[in-house]
């Protein structure tokens, strides 16, 4: 829910725009306008409003339904503002930006009983903690210093009463990485882990691995066309210097698995984190910034304008 005090927050509790998705829309609606007034390009120009993004991957349903082949593209361009950079710089990169996202729920299966009589029961609860431990050394120890991996277990989930040991015990985690290898080395050591640790105990453990959304890898030509109007257009001071890969996730990595394109990132705002456009996504306290906008939605216009000349 909300927490901004913003005329335009989300007055539904349980709702809100958390990641500026809403401002990415309006920006493209803008230069949809300008693009349809002036007609000043020669070809065909394709503005893809996706719904269900990121973790509902819309973008993937949209290719598996044919998108590419009913509304053919030479390339495909999508941006996303980001927290933390200054409000309205460009940031571009070719290779990967974004890293993949998947998902693990781990069901521990033990035996509850009284809390007074461990001996009697095998701990679920237990076994959670350490397999929360032995995670932490899948990315210090099993992958290679130069990849990049994250695992995190965001929820653990056991019991009701202090007294009472419970039967299982539910861990779900985010597993991120930006090569295959690496991803496929992730999902199979967490499910082995997993059902090792259980098996110690004399537990035993499921796995459902939702394997989601790959990384967003740019395409070379694609990223320094862009880069290029960026800065032909808008000069270097709007560019971010040195950017460097992100550990967030976009299912657009779905469009560019077909088609060469670029994924690119507008500041938001570097301001006090917690509140506002220095605020992160997913956050209570972000929203997206306004200022942004027009500048967006220009490099848009010229970003059309120069590759359908």
């Amino acid at each position: 829910t909300a927490t901004t005090g913003l005329p335009w927050a989300s007055r539904q509790p349980g709702r809100m725009h958390a990641g500026g998705h809403d401002g990415h829309t309006a920006t493209l609606l803008a230069a949809a306008q300008v693009l349809a007034a002036s007609r000043a390009f020669s070809g065909t120009l394709n503005l893809i409003f996706q719904p269900a993004e990121e973790g509902l991957m819309g973008a993937k349903r949209m290719v598996e339904e044919g998108l590419f082949e009913r509304f053919p593209c030479d390339a495909v361009y999508a941006y996303h503002n980001e927290p933390g950079f200054p409000a309205g710089r460009f940031g571009f990169l070719p290779g990967p930006i974004y890293s993949s996202s998947d998902t693990a729920v781990i069901t521990i299966e033990g035996k509850g009983g009284h809390g007074a009589m461990p001996h009697t029961t095998v701990d679920p609860v237990v076994v959670a903690a350490h397999l929360i431990l032995a995670l932490q050394t899948l990315v210090s120890r099993e992958v290679d210093p130069n990849d990049m991996a994250v695992v995190t277990v965001g929820s653990v989930h056991a019991g009701q009463a202090p007294n009472v040991i419970p039967n299982t015990a539910e861990l779900k985690l985010t597993i991120r990485a930006r090569r295959p290898e690496v991803r496929a080395l992730l999902r199979d050591r967490i499910t082995a882990m997993a059902q090792a640790q259980a098996a110690v105990h004399g537990a035993t453990a499921k796995v459902d691995y939702q394997w989601k959304m790959p990384p967003c890898v740019n395409d070379a030509g694609a990223t320094a066309f862009a880069h290029e109007v960026a800065l032909r257009t808008m000069g270097e001071r709007a560019l971010i210097p040195d950017m460097a890969p992100l550990q967030a996730s976009d299912d657009f990595a779905f469009m560019l698995n077909e088609v060469p394109g670029c994924y690119f990132i507008v500041g938001n705002g570097d301001g006090t984190p917690g509140n506002g456009p220095g605020c992160m996504v997913h956050n209570t306290g972000y929203d997206f910034n306004d200022e942004i906008l027009p500048s967006t939605a220009s490099f848009w216009v010229s970003l059309a304008q120069a590759y359908l000349r």
